[in-house]
């Protein structure tokens, strides 16, 4: 019997990664509030990893953000196969393959989106890597870009993907356009559309198909799962984190860490020390915290002193403690996240 990975077992919710956000003090952060969700990194590149310095600088992370999965950037099977093991032997849980990211810069570089018109690359690439690993290589894309607009553009891809050996996908239900949109508008601008990945996985019950695109409570989150193997929440997770307070409770079964933002607040005081040590800028932490304590009493408050003073030379853990005591946490609230 073929053993479940920690990535695999953790996939039922994940956050997105996502570029200038999911960055190593936000997953550090995030683990204060699930313990098992799974968690994905910014796209790294190809090329930043083969040849940036340091290269810690791409792929460093702190132990206790796994189970944790590396997204990459690229196009040559060749490269992308030499980046996976690398990320193996860094000791990541997963590797995924960005096929989803509309920005201009990827496109010229035949990254993201634009892979989806090129799916005997994508095959490629991922046939490429699961040689070079043992950890599971997945696939991030979209419902399709400019015009494929059909259920049948959606399952050519997938069907070739598959058929090299990937059986785990996990589809932003927008479409990407390419040309005519911005990056922002990508995001927001095309429809939602569900129903695609929905019937993407009745047609496919051999694989693993998750959803990603616009979920913002537990409750929808639980929606979804009535139809698909795992949701994936994006920006919802990073601007209001709370909404992970009861991840692990709702979806597996386990204690949720924290009993309270202020309590999540303390245990990640720790961290922010270790890493002003090792010479980080406390805004560049702290400001993955800025939406924390949405909808409390001094929310605004603790935002307004970090964002003032978080950036100050020298500023360190008493600015922070400073803010954390500007802030009213309703004993309800501390027990509750938002379905609405």
């Amino acid at each position: 019997m073929k053993s479940i990975s920690p990535a695999g077992a953790a996939r039922r919710f994940s956050v997105a990664p996502m570029m200038d956000w999911t960055t190593r003090d936000y997953r550090a952060f995030a683990r204060t509030l699930t313990q098992r969700a799974l968690l994905y990194t910014e796209m790294v590149t190809t090329g930043a990893i083969l040849h940036g310095s340091p290269r810690e600088r791409f792929l460093g992370y702190n132990e206790v953000e796994h189970p944790l999965a590396l997204q990459l950037g690229g196009s040559d099977a060749g490269e992308l196969a030499e980046c996976a093991a690398i990320a193996e032997a860094w000791g990541y849980d997963e590797v995924n393959l960005n096929v989803g990211c509309p920005s201009d810069r990827v496109q010229n570089n035949l990254i993201g989106a634009c892979l989806m018109g090129h799916p005997e690359k994508v095959a490629a690439a991922v046939k490429a890597m699961q040689a070079a690993v043992s950890i599971p290589v997945t696939v991030k894309c979209r419902i399709g870009i400019d015009d494929q607009d059909e259920d049948a553009d959606l399952e050519h891809f997938i069907h070739q993907v598959a058929d090299a050996g990937c059986d785990t996908f996990i589809v932003h239900a927008r479409k990407a356009w390419l040309q005519g949109l911005s990056p922002k508008q990508n995001r927001d601008v095309p429809p939602l559309n569900y129903p695609r990945v929905q019937r993407l996985k009745q047609r496919h019950p051999e694989l693993h198909i998750g959803i990603n695109g616009g979920i913002k409570t537990l409750e929808a989150c639980q929606a979804q799962l009535a139809q698909v193997d795992s949701v994936m929440v994006g920006r919802e997770a990073y601007q209001n984190p709370w909404l992970l307070a009861r991840v692990d409770s709702t979806f597996f079964g386990q204690a949720d860490p924290a009993s309270s933002r202020l309590a999540a607040a303390q245990a990640f005081r720790p961290y922010i020390q270790a890493r002003l040590d090792e010479g980080a800028k406390l805004n560049h932490i702290t400001r993955h915290l800025l939406g924390l304590f949405q909808g409390c009493p001094g929310g605004r408050r603790f935002r307004r002193h970090l964002s003032e003073h978080a950036h100050l030379e020298g500023a360190g853990l008493r600015i922070y403690d400073d803010a954390l005591s500007l802030v009213h946490e309703p004993q309800e609230a501390a027990a509750a996240v938002s379905i609405e």
